[in-house]
């Protein structure tokens, strides 16, 4: 019942506004308009099996685990999806219902296009072939199917383009746009962002053009900072310069989010396991941004580099979490 008065009441404002915003250049259409999953659901969804939870978990008597539960694994944080998901359709099935049964609102990352990380190398692999991803990522937008949720789409894919000839950039545009229609068609009550980078890797225009290119017209925003560390307010001007830049070049803006779970002490120039950074503040209106997420666990590593020595992309690092926790 709380859900339906509140859907009902998002569905009715947002009634209100819909003639001021369906016009010409607008960034949404009627029915994304209508979609509401913040108002649909009572705050974020914490994940009870994250890898910090599951770590403390696992050793209560670890000095550092009490540090870790309470100020990592209890907060909410997104849940990456990629070919380690096992069957996609059950594995978001099971997440999205969770969060449903909580009456809470899950942020999922799906992470597998075909040559995923190609220019960075850290991270690589996804599905086989463009087919094999459209299949994957049909699946994991019917198992949310009318279910709130929000999914950041496929980090990395548009902030690099320098490996890529133009065939492969389309081929890569083509699967983007393709997945943002699937959640359109399958899970309407879905909140979809491109992953735009962060504020060195790319100017502001060039990102606004690879946005364009990969049908940012169809997605609700745009995310920034996943997996680094640049302060909100270095995002922030950055995210403002690229909706900016979309206006001017191609009549439509977006909203976006920024990840702040290792922005606390800024950046020291590396991306890759660096030492000395700290958790960053969480919050439902970011001051410029939509809003400010989690959408890296801290304590995960970005693969044998840095402080991650030995380690591999995503492996949990109860030491680098713990440290992170209180910036040294």
């Amino acid at each position: 019942m709380r859900r339906l008065l509140r859907t009902l009441a998002a569905s009715a404002f947002a009634c209100l506004l819909l003639p001021l915003s369906a016009g010409p250049g607008s960034a949404t259409t009627p029915a994304a308009a209508l979609a509401d999953p913040i108002g649909m659901t009572s705050g974020f969804y914490t994940d009870p099996h994250s890898n910090p939870a599951v770590w403390a978990a696992a050793n209560p008597g670890d000095g550092r685990a009490a540090a870790i539960r309470d100020n990592i694994a209890s907060r909410p944080m997104a849940r990456w999806f990629g070919a380690w998901s096992g069957d996609i359709g059950a594995s978001v099935g099971s997440y999205v219902g969770a969060a449903d049964a909580a009456d809470k609102l899950p942020v999922l990352i799906a992470y597998n296009i075909p040559g995923r990380d190609a220019c960075g190398g850290h991270s690589g692999g996804g599905a086989g072939t463009p087919a094999a991803y459209r299949t994957w990522i049909s699946a994991f937008a019917s198992a949310i199917g009318s279910r709130p949720a929000l999914v950041v789409i496929e980090p990395d894919s548009l902030g690099d383009f320098s490996c890529l000839d133009q065939a492969r950039i389309d081929e890569r545009n083509a699967m983007l746009r393709g997945a943002l229609a699937e959640f359109r068609n399958r899970a309407p009550n879905t909140w979809t962002y491109l992953d735009a980078g962060n504020p060195a890797w790319i100017s502001a225009a060039t990102m606004a053009q690879h946005l364009e290119g990969a049908g940012a017209r169809e997605a609700h925003g745009f995310s920034l900072n996943i997996s680094n560390y640049f302060t909100t307010g270095e995002n922030t001007a950055y995210g403002n310069a690229i909706s900016s830049a979309l206006s001017a070049s191609y009549g439509y803006t977006k909203p976006y989010v920024i990840d702040t779970s290792r922005n606390g002490n800024g950046s020291n120039g590396e991306w890759c396991n660096p030492g000395g950074r700290r958790i960053g503040a969480v919050s439902q209106t970011g001051g410029g941004a939509e809003m400010l997420l989690w959408l890296k666990t801290p304590g995960e590593s970005d693969g044998n580099c840095g402080v991650g020595g030995g380690s591999a992309a995503g492996q949990f690092l109860p030491e680098v979490a713990y440290k992170m926790i209180f910036g040294y």
